[in-house]
């Protein structure tokens, strides 16, 4: 009779658990994945208006000051990552991010939909407990503007981005590949 008791437990204690990490998961998405429209709108809206390398600014500067806003707002770290780099300082992955990164690739050569592809869960950082998200950002139509194959973009794009970029990997994907991911680090 113990042995069911304490088996009926564990079991509800996993459930809880994972309706928890449900919670947090559903949090996390409406509180951190809103920031990814701004930024692609900012992008189509400037490629409109001004051209292809003005547009260079709003990815480098303005994407990752709205990460950092919201991140403010909410008190988690906040940053896109990639395994395929354009600016090594900020988007870099950690161990975690490239093996959920590598994971998110798999899965897109697999089939799924990398609109689709998020991982969350509660990993210990420093004697801390930290709910970890990670959301795939596939290549749009005005992220091949920068990020398409190298021989297709502009000689002066080019420069502009050497210049802006000097250690850039971020080239040759084709639309709907896995640019990189959004990527938050919320204390519990």
């Amino acid at each position: 009779m113990f042995r069911i008791a304490l088996v009926t437990a564990a079991l509800l204690a996993g459930n809880a658990c994972a309706q928890d990490l449900e919670a947090l998961k559903l949090d996390t998405r409406k509180n951190a994945l809103p920031v990814l429209p701004k930024v692609v709108g900012m992008m189509q809206d400037t490629v409109a208006r001004e051209g292809v390398s003005q547009a260079i600014p709003v990815c480098k500067e303005k994407a990752p000051q709205l990460l950092q806003a919201q991140s403010a707002k909410t008190g988690w770290e906040m940053r896109r990552v990639s395994l395929k780099t354009r600016n090594p300082e900020r988007g870099t992955p950690d161990v975690w991010e490239a093996r959920h990164l590598a994971d998110f690739n798999i899965r897109a050569a697999q089939g799924e939909k990398p609109e689709t592809l998020e991982v969350g869960e509660i990993v210990t950082e420093n004697g801390r407990p930290l709910y970890r998200y990670m959301r795939a950002v596939p290549v749009g139509e005005v992220c091949l503007n920068c990020h398409g194959p190298v021989e297709q973009l502009d000689s002066s794009l080019r420069s502009q981005l050497a210049k802006s970029y000097p250690h850039d990997q971020a080239f040759g994907y084709a639309k709907g590949q896995i640019r990189g991911a959004l990527t938050v680090k919320r204390p519990l």
